[in-house]
């Protein structure tokens, strides 16, 4: 078990503020890392880095829209100076903009792909150079979704992001191998988020939920162990792959 430890080792987590950012930012504290915490609502972001705090780890916070690759450079130098080297990233921060294909305005597509794919591109290359520069190697973490691997309409834009972020992380694993920096994808299925929840109170949402083979949308902790295993030690063989987190949708019958 001692492989799942992350104590010695700091982690930047970007959309840290809410969700499955918070989540993960308490999953990592727990297995002993310190956190930078990254995302645009400095309030929020301060709420999440005091309850790390409180857990007894340091934790750090930087105002970040991945989308400037200014404020990304800049985060990511400030995260360096004020935690020490980054030695875990979880690429976490995305968006989605509900509508039918026809209905799709370009500002629409720019905005999701730029937060999605573009945004996790920005961080995880100036992360990457980072932790090649200190030569200690690292994990990154982009979350992407089993949308990247099927597809659900309405949600264009993420679909076609996440099977991006899919692919973006096998081609930087291959790349960044020499520098000993794993790269892998989480691929979540359906949670309950602030993002998605009045949906699955609706009836096509409930509809959904029971086309999961384990008939349950994804819980609190679901993802910890997925989560700790591409981070840690545990799996300092893994690298380029993506772990579905789904309850079985993925390989649910049509």
């Amino acid at each position: 078990m001692d492989l799942f430890e992350l104590g010695g080792k700091t982690a930047l987590v970007t959309g840290a503020s809410r969700g499955l950012g918070r989540q993960f930012a308490h999953t990592l504290a727990r297995a002993g890392a310190d956190l930078v915490l990254a995302a645009r609502d400095r309030e929020k972001l301060e709420a999440v880095a005091e309850e790390i705090r409180l857990m007894g780890r340091r934790a750090f916070t930087v105002v970040m829209d991945v989308t400037d690759r200014a404020m990304v450079v800049d985060g990511v130098k400030a995260a360096e100076e004020a935690a020490g080297p980054l030695r875990i990233l979880v690429n976490n921060s995305g968006i989605a903009i509900t509508k039918r294909l026809l209905e799709v305005e370009e500002d629409d597509w720019r905005e999701v792909i730029d937060t999605n794919l573009t945004g996790a591109w920005f961080v995880a290359q100036e992360v990457a150079r980072a932790m090649a520069a200190h030569g200690e190697g690292g994990s990154i973490v982009n979350i992407a979704s089993l949308l990247g691997v099927r597809t659900l309409p309405g949600v264009v834009g993420y679909n076609a992001a996440k099977a991006g972020l899919i692919h973006l992380t096998r081609v930087m694993a291959m790349d960044l191998a020499r520098h000993s920096i794993r790269v892998n994808a989480l691929a979540p299925g359906y949670f309950a988020t602030e993002m998605n929840q009045a949906f699955f109170e609706s009836e096509p949402g409930k509809a959904m939920i029971r086309r999961i083979p384990q008939r349950r949308l994804g819980q609190e902790g679901d993802l910890d162990g997925p989560l700790l295993l591409l981070a840690s030690d545990a799996g300092r063989y893994v690298t380029g792959q993506t772990l579905l987190v789904d309850g079985g949708h993925s390989v649910a019958s049509i």
